[in-house]
């Protein structure tokens, strides 16, 4: 898959909410994902199984999901980037809406690296 071709495919799953069917299907088993904090988990994890778990981790964080929205990709090169939105109630933290921008490496057709800002 090109760059584009990963980049609209992630947009399209995470628009329907198969945020675990994206990771499986578009990240390299050896993927990085770099949080700006610690704030909702670790700063960096490291391969495909650790990323599935700090997805969990964050899902059990959340009592209920109010919204999302999720830009069309910016592609360039092998990078791209995407802005989201969610509106969610968060246990023990109550209701918040967390804005950020996700920017996203790819190699060989599938995801090297996330890192998000917010």
């Amino acid at each position: 898959m090109t760059t584009k071709e990963v980049a609209d495919r992630l947009v399209e799953l995470c628009r329907q909410g198969k945020i675990e069917d994206t990771l499986k299907e578009l990240f390299a088993d050896n993927a990085v994902s770099i949080e700006p904090n610690e704030m909702m988990g670790p700063k960096v994890t490291e391969g495909l199984p650790a990323i599935l778990g700090k997805s969990k981790m964050f899902d059990s964080m959340v009592e209920e999901f109010h919204g999302a929205k999720i830009s069309d990709p910016l592609v360039t090169g092998n990078h791209f980037s995407i802005s989201w939105w969610i509106d969610t109630t968060m246990k023990g933290r109550g209701r918040m809406e967390m804005e950020e921008i996700c920017v996203y490496k790819v190699e060989n057709g599938k995801i090297v690296s996330e890192q998000f800002f917010f």
